[in-house]
């Protein structure tokens, strides 16, 4: 391991010198000396590895790809509704226990490898899945596999805040969630490209197809967690070891007894309208446009690219001030509803073309890349080394929790149709954009 840590500060130092200019001199606030030695480093492997998994989301992306293939390989409807809850959800709810067992351990990034490999596995099985079901067993396998992999992103989550704190300065969180956004975008944009050509072509993706994209994406995940073993982590504070229980209701207490993480998590629970609205805007444009599945390689490429865009944008913005972009963000999101709403009201000719919603898409995913960034950014400033991991695990668990509440508030008002869901998330994007921008200042303004 000594060796491979040597050649990557050697690879990682010219990039990371044509990435950043140090002449004003180091910039290692809040790390520690060791870490602070071997940035480069640390930057330029938290960048790749964070390209490697946002390229392998885009690909297994389960508001389109896994829709995308469980509806072509006759899935119930049911089981497309159910994605993404199922993702979001239980990557967030079993933090709380997850944190206590990663806090009594001096170096984290082992977890994170850990989580990344279980992820890896839970789309191998994902794959098999889709090669020998089909139906409602096709639907149940993908929803048990996708447990898995969201229960072993939790891992790697907790781990990832953490780490990111520990080895990586102040002013170079957010660019290095930037870079990795961008790559991640840029390489996933091909995989639209690709689709939409083979559509135009009358080619009509099958299960094996699926499958390779599920397998592609596992083998991104297993060279991530190989190359995260390389960072520089100096050992950390193992204190708060208690058992899972008294962590509950110690680390929810956190919620009264912080009023500056209270008010980030209120904004952060408005702002998950970003990440539940985009199979209303995809619902709207097959109902204006008739397009069906096979057309989604237009809003695949709109996400890849608002990534790649966002990410580099977002991300060094965040560096400025993180609670801005969050504000900004959630403007953004809830133009992109007005824009739709006034559209279908004024019966714009522009309502019915499928161009339209892959721009608006496009909007939407950049404004939730800036979410994204931005909320993630500020909960890593806002805490200290002593209260990064209680404050992710507890943020995350919370929003796991009131994001199966604001899934059902929103299912709720798509059943009278998918402009009033889109209102309701749209209201919350609003609201959540003035609460961020009066938000403590945690770095720059």
């Amino acid at each position: 391991m000594d060796k491979a840590e040597a050649i990557a500060d050697r690879l990682a130092k010219p990039v990371y010198a044509l990435l950043h200019d140090e002449d004003e001199g180091r910039m290692c606030a809040d790390i520690p000396d060791e870490a602070c030695a071997h940035q480069p480093r640390n930057v330029v492997l938290s960048a790749l590895v964070l390209s490697l998994t946002k390229t392998g989301d885009r690909l297994m992306d389960p508001k389109i790809v896994l829709a995308w293939m469980v509806s072509a390989l006759g899935a119930p409807a049911l089981i497309v509704g159910l994605l993404s809850p199922v993702r979001e959800a239980l990557a967030l709810l079993p933090q709380l226990f997850i944190a206590r067992i990663i806090r009594q351990r001096p170096r984290r990034k082992f977890f994170w490898s850990l989580g990344s490999a279980g992820q890896a596995l839970a789309l191998v099985l994902m794959a098999l899945c889709a090669l020998t079901l089909q139906g409602w067993p096709l639907g149940l396998g993908v929803l048990a596999t996708l447990a898995l992999f969201a229960i072993s992103r939790g891992v790697s989550s907790v781990a990832y805040k953490d780490v990111l704190g520990k080895t990586v300065s102040k002013a170079r969180r957010g660019a290095v969630a930037g870079y990795g956004a961008s790559l991640g975008g840029i390489a996933a944009s091909a995989l639209g490209v690709w689709l939409m050509v083979m559509e135009a072509n009358g080619g009509e993706p099958g299960a094996l197809f699926f499958a390779g994209l599920l397998v592609t994406a596992s083998g991104l995940w297993l060279l991530a967690a190989a190359l995260y073993l390389l960072l520089a982590e100096a050992p950390g504070s193992t204190d708060g070891g208690v058992n899972a229980f008294e962590a509950v209701s110690q680390q929810l207490a956190l919620v009264w007894r912080e009023p500056d993480l209270r008010s980030f998590l209120i904004v952060r629970a408005l702002l998950i309208s970003t990440a539940l609205a985009t199979p209303f805007y995809v619902a709207i444009s097959q109902g204006q446009t008739g397009a069906d599945l096979s057309g989604l390689g237009g809003f695949l490429l709109a996400g890849a690219l608002a990534s790649a865009v966002g990410g580099w944008v977002w991300g060094k913005a965040a560096d400025v001030s993180s609670r801005l972009v969050m504000a900004a963000a959630g403007a953004l999101a809830a133009l992109a509803a007005l824009a739709v709403l006034a559209s279908l009201l004024m019966g714009a000719p522009w309502a019915d073309s499928a161009i339209f919603y892959v721009g608006i898409v496009f909007v939407l995913s950049l404004a939730h890349e800036g979410v994204r960034l931005g909320r993630s950014t500020y909960l890593v400033d806002l805490a200290t080394e002593e209260t990064r991991a209680s404050y992710t695990a507890v943020s995350n668990t919370v929003i796991g929790a009131l994001l199966l509440v604001m899934g059902a508030i929103s299912g709720a008002a798509f059943s009278f149709g998918a402009a009033y869901a889109l209102a309701f998330l749209g209201a919350c994007s609003l609201v959540a954009a003035g609460m961020a921008a009066r938000l403590k200042p945690v770095s720059g303004v």
